[in-house]
């Protein structure tokens, strides 16, 4: 059998938590997507998306290869092949330039009843046409602050949701069986909750960065100016824009699939290679000896057994 000081060293580590994917109909996966290379193709359905792929995507930087099987090939690696880093990119797109003239959504009664009901991870995802909209003026949509546009599409955290989801509740069974000082030690380390800003959110909150304002506005036309429409580009996601005439307007997005960065993209670096082990006084690198301390080493081996066996004899 194996003794006691035999056993190997217990592991301790653990692997962090895995947050789960939301549910069709909430969320990132709020919308199912259908693609197509050209006009007249087969139309692909999108998979759902999950957080770790949305962390992932926000990492990297890649252009796509329109083939749906390719091999994302990045660092940080990215958790899946292409078509699921189009979708990855659809929910970023969506939830940072999806917007409408303020005032056009509103949410239900319901929601607001059970607004102080909710729980730290809910997130408000009800809302519907107000029926009281009667247009934003051309005037105040062209606004340079942006105050006459809303988000509509709920904020992505940086856990990869839009809900947060509370790692140290997963595993609720194995702290039970912990002893107490150790459940002390979990609850003392409680994550924070993730929070975003609430949806129908006024664009006019938008983070600028680095001097460059998240927007741009214009009229589609100063020539015929009764006949024009307001115009809102996204300067983040390029190829994001939306417009609005009277009481209706429309989302489109045509562009590469990649983010803005001011100062350009610049690859992860690999991370540093782990000490094998922590030097201290019990473990110590020292040279090997030479030939001729060897030789002695031996030598006063050997004169230290004569003198013993000397000494056994002379008991006897």
């Amino acid at each position: 059998g194996i003794n006691a000081e035999d056993k190997p060293p217990e592991i301790k580590w653990k692997p962090a938590p895995v947050a789960p994917k939301e549910l069709r109909t909430i969320g990132t996966n709020k919308f199912t997507y259908f693609i197509c290379n050209e006009p007249g193709k087969t139309w692909t359905r999108l998979p759902t998306v999950t957080p770790a792929q949305i962390v992932a995507a926000r990492q990297i930087t890649k252009c796509f290869t329109g083939r749906l099987n390719a091999p994302v090939v990045t660092f940080p690696p990215f958790p899946g092949c292409e078509v699921n880093y189009l979708r990855a990119q659809i929910a970023r797109i969506s939830a940072g330039t999806i917007v409408s003239p303020a005032g056009y959504f509103t949410f239900d009664n319901e929601e607001e009843e059970n607004d102080d009901e909710e729980d730290e991870e809910a997130v408000h995802d009800n809302f519907e046409r107000s029926e009281e909209f009667e247009g934003v003026r051309l005037e105040d949509l062209v606004c340079p602050d942006f105050s006459g546009w809303s988000h509509h599409v709920a904020h992505i955290l940086p856990q990869g949701r839009c809900a947060w989801w509370n790692p140290s509740r997963h595993d609720d069974d194995e702290m039970e069986e912990e002893e107490d000082e150790e459940e002390e030690e979990e609850e003392s380390k409680e994550p924070q909750p993730e929070k975003g800003p609430p949806l129908l959110t006024s664009l006019c909150e938008d983070a600028i960065i680095d001097d460059q304002q998240p927007w741009s506005v214009r009229t589609s036309s100063r020539i015929v100016s009764e006949l024009a429409f307001a115009v809102i580009s996204s300067n983040l996601w390029p190829g994001a824009h939306c417009y609005a005439v009277q009481k209706e307007f429309e989302n489109i997005y045509v562009g590469w699939g990649l983010k803005y960065r001011p100062q350009g993209f610049a690859p992860a670096r690999m991370p540093i290679a782990e000490e094998a082990f922590v030097e201290n006084e019990a473990i110590q690198e020292i040279d090997d000896p030479t030939p001729e301390e060897e030789a002695a080493w031996r030598a006063a081996q050997e004169q230290n057994d004569e003198e013993e066996e000397e000494e056994e004899e002379d008991d006897d």
